[in-house]
């Protein structure tokens, strides 16, 4: 169980079965590092680099992956880029990410790649505009 200093930690079997989510959903940065700051990068997924092979390396090493296992963070935007068409969605308290997801946080992306894995194609979009 994720326990936060100076918080009421549950005392017992009783209150862990009350609070078995104690704290889904909470966007705190002082739990510790965000998963996709301690994660894999699209890079590290060898398909990927099939799939966006008009990416270079560096850019593929520029984009986090929520790790298996990790909750996203509720309200903000994400793209699951195992999708055959993916879309940006905002997550629910209740999600979390499995093992067929390749979540991207677009918070952590830069705008013009995040644009990009989207397959946007206006060049103003992409900062190729006159």
């Amino acid at each position: 169980m994720l326990e936060i200093p100076g918080a009421k930690q549950p005392s017992d079997v009783f209150d862990s079965n009350l609070h078995p989510n104690m704290l889904a959903g909470v966007n705190d940065s002082k739990l510790g590092p965000l998963p996709s700051k301690t994660g894999r990068t699209l890079y590290d997924y060898k398909d990927m680099h099939r799939r966006f092979h008009w990416l270079t390396d560096d850019e593929l090493k520029r984009i986090p992956v929520i790790p298996e296992g990790s909750r996203l963070e509720q309200g903000a935007t994400y793209i699951d880029l195992r999708d055959e068409n993916p879309r940006e969605f905002k997550a629910t308290a209740e999600m979390v990410a499995g093992p067929d997801n390749l979540y991207v946080p677009k918070s952590d992306v830069d705008y013009v790649l995040w644009n990009r894995l989207r397959g946007v194609n206006d060049p103003r979009r992409l900062d190729q505009g006159d």
